[in-house]
């Protein structure tokens, strides 16, 4: 992992700021979680920062239409959201350190799209597995709303399909780290973030 981002989470020890390449785990030991958090570069980004996460990878769930393209789900009208599915080792990072993750990389009030990124495919919600997934997702939610003293408008919602994105899109911050830098900068996403969780 080449890049790592000090703005993102500076809480709970759960980042590993290192360039070492974690040891292979094997794929039954994994886990997957998926996330939406608006823009999936920037949702990616905070994820390969966490120690335990083997791999990450950007894709498109939540909608009706089959094997969409970027696209397509650009339009906002196949009902899907920008996505990422976490792949992670549960003996390094637990579920409920993912959704703190999560939450602290998203403006959870915002039920328009994320920073400059508007639309539905753009909307953040947790896209649970099962009935644990569902009971963590929901009781950090609480805990969320609680923090903030306000309304969070991020939505729980069933795991359906999973779309990966197309080849260029993955590890989009790794591959074009200038282009990732000034997209994110100029989504004032970081200001946002501080403001949002600023008691925190």
């Amino acid at each position: 992992m080449l890049f790592r981002w000090l703005w993102v989470f500076p809480l709970w020890g759960l980042m590993a700021f290192s360039v070492h390449a974690e040891a292979p785990v094997a794929e039954e030991a994994t886990k997957q979680a998926i996330f939406a958090g608006g823009c999936f570069w920037c949702t990616e980004a905070a994820f390969d920062a966490v120690e335990g996460v083997t791999e990450t990878t950007s894709g498109y769930t939540g909608g009706h239409v089959e094997n969409p393209s970027y696209e397509a789900v650009g339009t906002g009208r196949t009902g899907h959201a920008e996505a990422l599915r976490v792949t992670y080792d549960p003996t390094k990072v637990s579920y409920d350190q993912l959704l703190e993750v999560f939450w602290r990389s998203i403006d959870p009030t915002d039920k328009g799209g994320q920073f400059y990124d508007r639309g539905p495919q753009y909307r953040t919600a947790i896209f649970v597995q099962d009935a644990e997934e569902r009971a963590a997702a929901e009781a950090s939610k609480v805990v969320a709303e609680e923090r903030l003293g306000v309304k969070i408008v991020t939505t729980i919602e069933p795991a359906g399909p999973f779309y990966p994105a197309e080849a260029h899109h993955q590890n989009y911050h790794q591959k074009h780290p200038l282009r990732f830098k000034a997209y994110h900068d100029a989504s004032k996403r970081e200001d946002t973030l501080r403001k949002i969780w600023q008691s925190e």
